[in-house]
Order: structure tokens, then sequence, then C-alpha cells
């Protein structure tokens, strides 16, 4: 137990040094670029800012969610890479089909995986509702 509450909190820890990094990148660009779009009212730029940030979003979330499938086929707890991604996609965004479960020497990750699913949305949604309000400030 004490085992995979420490490689959970590993993992999580991991993904969200990842998801920190992801933001100061995005930040950087839209210091570097993104101020012109951000002050147009031409609604093409605004759309270019939120569809380019929410991409890059759903990028670190993928790399999370593949830092976990690798955790898992590592450990052993699934014999093929694609079961491991897909439990993995499966438990990160809570869907929780139950086809494919770890097994029971690894069933507490189940929760912690959901956690951190959870954590990592959570913060790309208020990153999100930043950018929407920086450019509603700006274009008013």
């Amino acid at each position: 137990m004490l085992a995979q509450i420490a490689i959970g909190t590993v993992i999580i820890s991991a993904t969200i040094f990842i998801e920190v990094l992801c933001f100061q990148w995005a930040i950087r660009v839209m210091k570097g670029y993104g101020h012109r779009y951000l002050a147009s009212s031409h609604t093409l730029h605004q759309v270019i800012v939120l569809t380019g940030t929410t991409l890059w979003l759903l990028f670190a979330l993928s790399l999370s969610i593949w830092i976990w499938a690798f955790a898992f086929w590592g450990l052993g707890a699934f014999a093929s890479l694609e079961q491991a991604v897909y439990f993995s996609m499966v438990a990160f965004t809570t869907l929780g089909f139950g086809d494919v479960v770890l097994p029971q020497n690894w069933r507490l990750l189940s929760g912690i995986i959901a956690a951190n699913g959870l954590l990592l949305f959570g913060l790309n949604t208020a990153f999100l509702l930043e950018i929407l309000h920086r450019i509603f400030l700006r274009t008013k």
C-alpha cells in the first residue's frame, strides 16, 4: 500500500511539474507574440489565441496520460502498452468504464490517477478562464 502511495505521489508530482512548465511556456509565447492577438478586437485573433492555448493544454494533459501509461506498463500492471494507455485515459478522465482494471496489488493507483486528472483538468480550466478574462478585458 505504501509503495502505491509513494509511486502515485511521484507520478502526480511529475505531471503537475510538466503542466506548470507548459503553462510557463504558454505565458512566454503570449508575452512574446500573443499580446498582438490579445489586444486585437478581431474575432479571428481571439479564436487563434483560445484554440492554440486549448490545444497546448490538451497536449500537456496527453503527456500526463502517457506518463501514467508507461508507469503502469513498467510496473507490469498491463500486458500491453495499448491496455495501459487505454486504462490511463479512462481513469485520468474519471470516465471509468471498468472493462480494463488494475490488478488488485496496484488498484490504489486507480484512485490516485483519477485525483490527478481532476486536479489537472481544474488547473487547465482556470488557465483558460484567465486567458478569456484577459481577452475580454482588452477588447472593452
